[in-house]
């Protein structure tokens, strides 16, 4: 599977997540960062807020955001209308597998024939061809399944793979939207952890809404 990684700056190295490594000289370091297991999915349902404001931000050129962090919202209506809801987050770690399939491996594994799903993702960054076709696969063999996701940048959205992708998820029922602002602050309010007591403010970042148009104009462009 292709790994996520947009364009690498070539300055020196930080974490994923934003914050600056320590020296990998330091032997203590380097053999914590040996000792990480090949594959991890780590899910929850709040993320650090520091992760949040550098995994989700809607930059043109996200370097050094390698990993694919979702938040969801899953509802699941029975014949008598009532609702079953669940919301938490995914986030990939390392390359074996991505944020959207490992949410079909281990929140949605199944899927109850009687029971109708509306699920909706919240992802830092639109689905890879790989991922793209897994979503495909699951939409056409679950007649019972309706997914919204929203992105807050488009993932190398001129190579002509990730066009013919997102082009085809459309053409399977997935509805496929760029965050708006508002999109932000529902996932800050919803998915981000707030200090005890506290329920800090949503502040939006200077070009929030001028980066929106920006992918907007860019995903109408691809999906037209």
């Amino acid at each position: 599977m292709a790994q996520k990684e947009e364009a690498a700056a070539a300055a020196a190295p930080a974490s994923q997540n934003g914050e600056d490594l320590d020296d990998l000289e330091n032997p203590e370091k380097l053999k914590e960062l040996i000792e990480l297991p090949p594959f991890e999915i780590v899910t929850g349902e709040r993320l650090p807020v520091n992760f949040f404001k550098f995994q989700f931000r809607n930059v043109e050129y996200s370097s050094g955001r390698n990993k694919t962090f979702l938040c969801y919202v899953v509802e699941a209506q029975g014949k008598g209308g009532q609702v079953q809801a669940s919301r938490g987050y995914l986030e990939d770690e390392h390359a074996a597998a991505h944020a959207e399939e490992a949410f079909f491996n281990t929140i949605l594994p199944t899927f109850d024939p009687s029971l109708r799903y509306n699920v909706t993702w919240y992802v830092s960054s639109s689905p890879c061809a790989a991922c793209a076709d897994r979503i495909i696969k699951t939409l056409g063999k679950t007649k019972n399944l309706r997914l919204l996701i929203l992105v807050g940048r488009l993932f190398m959205w001129e190579e002509p793979e990730i066009q013919t992708a997102l082009k085809k998820l459309k053409e399977a029922g997935c509805k496929l939207r760029i965050m708006k602002p508002q999109d932000f602050e529902y996932i800050w309010q919803n998915f981000v952890e707030q200090e005890e007591g506290q329920s800090k403010a949503f502040e939006p970042w200077e070009d929030i809404q001028e980066n929106f148009l920006y992918y907007e104009e860019k995903l109408a462009d691809i999906l037209k």
